[in-house]
C-alpha cells in the first residue's frame, strides 16, 4: 500500500470499534488474495445510462412538514416531523451538483404526493376537501425547469385520495390529466409514472389500496385507459408496493400487460422515527446488505409470472425509512449505497432512484446548504468511472469483500472495479495491470467528510468541485485496507466485451 494510504488506513483500522456501537458480524481475517484480469471478465448484463437517479419528495417541492432532521443530541425526537419550506430548485449549488449525476431521472412523488391538489389555475393556496397539500404551477415550472438544467428526466405519481374521486370512490383522472397537459405546455416531459405511491401502504385520508384489490385493479385500469389514450408516450410503472408486499402479486396481477416497467420501493429497515430498532453495528453485517438481494428476487419472482420480459426499477431506496437512520449522512452509509448499486447493476434491475436529493437524513446532500455528504461523493465517483455494461469479476469473495465490474465509462475497453472492504481485516488483490485507483475513507466511519486518496473532498469557495484523480498503481500487488471503498480503473484493459 502506498505510504500516502499507510497513516489513514491504520486510524481507521484503530477507530474502528470506536466510530460505530459495538462491532460489525464479520470476524477477523488474515490478508486473503484475489487475482482479476480485467481483459478477459465476461459481460453479463447492462443498465439504463439513467441508472442512478434520485427523488425530490412533493412535500418538498410543495413546502409541508416532512420529517424532521436529527439534532446533535442521541436522545429520540419528540416530534417526527418539521415544516420545510419549498426547496430552493433554482438554487446554483443544488443544480450544479444535481448535473454532476447526470443523465439521471428525478423523480416527484412520495407519500405526500397521494393527496396534492394541483391547483391550474393558481387558484387556492388551500387544499380543497379531500386533499391535504397544494402544488402551485409556479412550483411545478420550477421542477420542470431544474430537471431540464441538470439533464434529469422527470418520473412521477398522482393524487389518489378522496378528492379525486366521486360518491362512489371510483377514481378520476382529472388530476393527474391538468398536470400533464400543464408539464406539455410549458415545454416539460413526464417520462415514466406509477399510478400511486406505494399502494400496499395506507394514503393519507383513505385506506391502502391493497385493502380493495378489486378496486384497486378498477382504478388502475381507469389510469392505463388515460395515459394510453391522452399522454402515450410515458412508460407505465407498476406496482410501485414497498418492500416484499404480500399483496404486491394481486396488484401486479390486475395490471399485467398493461405496465411497461415492474416498479417496487425498498428500504433495509425503518429509522428511530418509525420505531426502527436497528443500529450501526448492523448496518454492514452482509444479512442486511443482502436483504436487498432478496427483495430483488421477490420481483424477479412476479416479473417471471405476470411480466416476463418487462425491466425493473427500483424507484425509491435509502437505508432507512422514515428520514433515514442517524449515520445515513455518513461515511459508514456510503458502503450500503455503493453496495447496493453494485449488487442491483449485476442483478439486472435498470434504474434505481435514491430517496432522498436534498431532505432529511438520507439526502445526498445536506438539506439546508446543500453540501455534499459522503454518499454525494460515492455517487460522483460511480457516475464518473462505472459504465452501462455489467462484467463479472471473476473472483470469490472473501470475508466482508465484495468487487463489482463495469466496463469503464467514456474509456473503450476500460474496465472499472468496485472493492468494497466492510470487514476488520486488509484484502490482498493481484491485478496484472496497471491501474488508476480512487480510494475512498474516513478516520470514523461516523464522519461527514470522507477522503480521496488521503485527500479530503470538500467544496471549493465558489461551490466548485475539487478534482477527482486516481492515483496510478504499478501492476502486481494491492493492498485493499478495512473500511475503505476502492474504485480501480484499467483504461488500457482491452476487454472485448467493453469495446
Amino acid at each position: 500500500m502506498p505510504n500516502a494510504f499507510r497513516p489513514v488506513a491504520l486510524r481507521t483500522a484503530r477507530l474502528l470499534a470506536a466510530a460505530i456501537t459495538g462491532a460489525f458480524s464479520f470476524p477477523d481475517a488474515s490478508a486473503s488474495e484475489l487475482t482479476i484480469t480485467p481483459a478477459s471478465l465476461v459481460r453479463i448484463g447492462t443498465i439504463d445510462e439513467r441508472f442512478q437517479s434520485y427523488n425530490i419528495e412533493m412535500v418538498e417541492v410543495t413546502g409541508g412538514r416532512f420529517w424532521k432532521p436529527y439534532d446533535s443530541r442521541s436522545q429520540p425526537q419528540s416530534d417526527l416531523f418539521e415544516y420545510r419550506p419549498p426547496i430552493d430548485l433554482a438554487n446554483p449549488t443544488l443544480r450544479r451538483l444535481a448535473s454532476e449525476l447526470a443523465p439521471a431521472y428525478l423523480r416527484v412523488s412520495g407519500t405526500w404526493a397521494n393527496a396534492t391538489y394541483f391547483a391550474d389555475p393558481d387558484s387556492t393556496s388551500q387544499p380543497p376537501a379531500g386533499f391535504d397539500g397544494v402544488l402551485s404551477r409556479a412550483q411545478w415550472r420550477g421542477v420542470v425547469d431544474f430537471s431540464k438544467e441538470v439533464g434529469a428526466e422527470m418520473v412521477t405519481s398522482f393524487a389518489v385520495s378522496p378528492g379525486t374521486r366521486d360518491a362512489a370512490g371510483i377514481w378520476s383522472p382529472d388530476q393527474a390529466r391538468r398536470l400533464l397537459t400543464y408539464t406539455g405546455r410549458i415545454g416539460g416531459r413526464i417520462a415514466a409514472a406509477e399510478f400511486m405511491n406505494e399502494p400496499n401502504v395506507a394514503v393519507k385520508g383513505g385506506g391502502a389500496a391493497s385493502d380493495d384489490a378489486a378496486s384497486y385493479a378498477r382504478d388502475f385500469r381507469t389510469f392505463v385507459a388515460f395515459l394510453n389514450e391522452s399522454f402515450p408516450g410515458i412508460l407505465i410503472l407498476g406496482p410501485g408496493t414497498a418492500g416484499e408486499a404480500a399483496s404486491a402479486s394481486e396488484l401486479l396481477a390486475s395490471a399485467a400487460g398493461s405496465i411497461d416497467v415492474i416498479s417496487y420501493h425498498y428500504y433495509g429497515t425503518l429509522s428511530e422515527r418509525c420505531s426502527g430498532r436497528s443500529s450501526p453495528a448492523e448496518a454492514l453485517s452482509e444479512a442486511r446488505l443482502a436483504e436487498t438481494d432478496r427483495t430483488l428476487a421477490f420481483y424477479r419472482s412476479l416479473q417471471d409470472a405476470f411480466a416476463p420480459g418487462k425491466p425493473i426499477w427500483l424507484t425509491e431506496t435509502a437505508e432507512a425509512a422514515c428520514g433515514g437512520n442517524r449515520w445515513d449522512a455518513t461515511f459508514l452509509d456510503t458502503f450500503r449505497y455503493l453496495d447496493q448499486l453494485g449488487r442491483l447493476a449485476a442483478g439486472g434491475v435498470q434504474v434505481v432512484m435514491h430517496n432522498t436529493l436534498a431532505a432529511s437524513d438520507y439526502g445526498l446532500l445536506e438539506q439546508e446548504t446543500f453540501e455534499p455528504r459522503p454518499n454525494f461523493w460515492g455517487a460522483l465517483l460511480w457516475r464518473r468511472l462505472m459504465g452501462d455494461i455489467v462484467l463479472d469479476p471473476g473472483v470469490a469473495l472473501a470475508t466482508g469483500l465484495r468487487v463489482y465490474a463495469h466496463c469503464q465509462r467514456g474509456k473503450p475497453g476500460g474496465v472499472s472495479l468496485l472493492i468494497i472492504n466492510a470487514g476488520q481485516a486488509s484484502q490482498a488483490l493481484i491485478l496484472p495491470v496497471t491501474a488508476e485507483r480512487y480510494a475512498l475513507q474516513a478516520d470514523s466511519l461516523q464522519d461527514k467528510g470522507v477522503l480521496l486518496n488521503g485527500v479530503p473532498l470538500r467544496m471549493g469557495p465558489k461551490h466548485d468541485l475539487p478534482q477527482i484523480a486516481g492515483m496510478q498503481i504499478a501492476a502486481g500487488a494491492l493492498t485493499i485496507a478495512p473500511a475503505t471503498i476502492t474504485f480501480l480503473t484499467v483504461p488500457e484493459a482491452a476487454n472485448r466485451a467493453c469495446q
